[in-house]
């Protein structure tokens, strides 16, 4: 027997995440100041997009089957109890070592939660999910919370959404996990084939302490192969296409305006200084309307007029 795991964990959670930090290493860091300090644009619909996910994620474990059967239903069951474990946990932690909850925390967690019990989800029994929520609210948070920020090598990768810790590093856990706790009579539901001395996680004893390991090697070979052929990619994209992977300083610097000609969110008063040099010289028929002819200037859209 090979990984034990529903079928897009080494895909999802080891491939495209490694590759997102792949991505991260070619393409550079954002300018120091937009590190420096980036608040969340709106947490209500984060909460929002956070529910929907939820949701959603119960739906594409318990279908990974493609059956209405046992391991379905416990899919689902775990999912939502790992999911919930992991979000407690993480919140735990922020007010341990920060001395408040965090709203931003707790989706993390969530996250963590739902990306780690996916490889299992129709695999272990329910105590097993609770343990899985744990440490999945709790290695990632000490990566992403003290390693992420302490470790110099770290500090280069600018993973702007904790996307490495939230999915490569929990998926990784929740695959080795998964060879820890699969239950015999689940896996073999799940495999379609009668006893098997490798039918089994290591805690059911027989010969599942090798399911560990064959868990490990397939995370491993799938992550060496992202970096691998990632990286071709990205080099292959900035050599022969000649298509640079990141804007210039200058560029940087304005932002949206420079790439798209427009900001994402145009607020009153909060827009960029009409400037010939970003925005093109106005020709002959070039006017701008004015809210009246005094002095007092006010926003059009998102330009400021001067």
């Amino acid at each position: 027997m090979g990984c034990f795991g529903l079928f897009w964990w080494l895909c999802y959670s080891c491939l495209f995440w490694h590759c997102w930090l792949d991505c991260c290493l070619w393409v550079g860091p954002r300018l120091k100041k937009d590190r420096e300090r980036f608040p969340p644009n709106n947490i209500l619909l984060m909460l929002a997009g956070a529910g929907l996910l939820w949701m959603g994620w119960s739906g594409f474990n318990g279908g990974a089957t493609f059956s209405a059967n046992i391991e379905s239903s416990l899919a689902v069951v775990n999912t939502n109890v790992c999911a919930a474990t992991s979000l407690l946990m993480w919140t735990l932690l922020d007010v341990i070592v920060f001395g408040k909850p965090s709203v931003i925390g707790a989706v993390q967690g969530m996250m963590t939660g739902l990306v780690c019990i996916t490889p299992g989800a129709g695999l272990v029994q329910g105590w097993a999910a609770i343990v899985m929520g744990i440490v999945g609210g709790s290695i990632p948070w000490f990566t992403m919370m003290i390693v992420h920020r302490s470790w110099e090598p770290m500090q280069g990768i600018d993973d702007t959404l904790g996307v490495f810790h939230t999915h490569a590093v929990s998926g990784l856990l929740g695959g080795l996990l998964t060879g820890l706790f699969a239950h015999p009579r689940l896996t073999r539901v799940f495999l379609g084939v009668e006893h098997h001395s490798h039918d089994r996680g290591a805690v059911y004893g027989g010969e599942g302490g090798k399911q560990i390991g064959k868990q490990l090697v397939g995370g491993l070979f799938v992550i060496g192969w992202n970096l691998v052929f990632t990286s071709i990619i990205c080099l292959f994209i900035k050599h022969v296409i000649r298509i640079p992977l990141r804007m210039s300083e200058e560029e940087l610097i304005i932002g949206d305006d420079a790439a798209h000609g427009e900001e994402a969110y145009a607020l009153w008063a909060d827009g960029e200084k009409y400037d010939s040099a970003v925005h093109g010289v106005p020709d002959d028929n070039f006017s701008i309307t004015m809210h009246n002819t005094n002095t007092n200037t006010r926003s059009i859209g998102a330009t400021q007029v001067v």
